[in-house]
């Protein structure tokens, strides 16, 4: 289904060198997931910032994740569906997809790749790389908590700006051209699905010069707004949302109960190499 902004992914490399190798994927919940690591996805990062300051790569990358919540969404929402094909990468942000790819694939995922672990792989990347992050989302002044807490744990990161996700449309061009005035190489967008893969991906052309876009959801509440993590042990064993639901059952609780049996179903029934 052809929507405004959103093109079916033509390439692996996002508007970059044609020679550069593939990523690794398979498909779980009828969706192609990255089989990459934490640590390999930092290290992309840093490639494609790279490739994005010596003029190599045209268009940034636009990096995004899979929870049950997205696969259901993925099956019931043609225009989701095409905003998450329309992606370079789809890493797996859920323990679910990992027990799944263990089930029915021969090459299976090697760990989750959770958004707010991954934020702190990638900070310690580009704070030795001098990689510049730019932060959009959240309520006004979550995100900038977000960027203080980082800087605080790595005092080398450059953060090139920071911006609410309360803006009207017709502000959109403007704010584009002020992230890359900024000198941003990575944009964090933190708006929640679907409408920061629809920035992601309508944006792309306006965000050339950057070498990713990364959609993170919530992210920024995690490290500016106080809301905490469940515990290792939920975590591991793919029970967060369980603890997120009973934090929040009023806006969450209805959410999971509706979407985890489609999402199992698709897990169960759409999960191969």
């Amino acid at each position: 289904m052809a929507i405004k902004g959103v093109m079916p992914m033509q390439h692996e490399d996002g508007g970059g060198d044609a020679r550069e190798p593939a990523i690794p994927t398979v498909r779980i919940g009828g969706i192609r997931i990255a089989r990459l690591t934490r640590d390999g996805l930092s290290r992309i990062m840093q490639r494609d910032v790279a490739d994005a300051r010596a003029g190599t790569r045209r268009l940034p990358r636009i990096v995004t994740s899979a929870n049950g919540s997205v696969i259901a969404d993925y099956h019931a929402d043609p225009v989701q569906r095409a905003l998450i094909d329309a992606a370079d990468i789809v890493d797996a942000d859920g323990m679910p997809l990992v027990f799944a790819s263990r089930i029915f694939c021969r090459e299976p995922l090697a760990e989750r790749t959770a958004t707010t672990d991954f934020l702190l792989d990638a900070a310690e990347m580009a704070a030795k790389a001098g990689i510049r992050f730019y932060f959009i989302g959240a309520r006004p002044g979550v995100a900038a908590r977000a960027a203080e807490h980082l800087r605080s744990r790595y005092p080398d990161l450059k953060v090139a700006g920071v911006r609410h996700g309360y803006f009207k449309p017709d502000q959109v061009p403007a704010i584009c051209e002020q992230i890359v005035a900024s000198g941003a190489d990575v944009l964090w967008v933190g708006m929640g699905s679907p409408l920061q893969e629809r920035f992601a991906v309508e944006n792309r052309e306006r965000l050339a010069g950057l070498g990713w876009i990364r959609t993170c959801g919530g992210l920024f509440d995690h490290y500016g707004g106080g809301v905490s993590r469940a515990p290792a042990w939920m975590q591991s064993m793919g029970l967060e949302w369980a603890y997120r639901a009973a934090r929040e059952p009023l806006r969450l609780g209805v959410r999971y109960l509706t979407s985890s049996p489609i999402a199992i179903y698709h897990l169960l029934t759409k999960t191969g190499d």
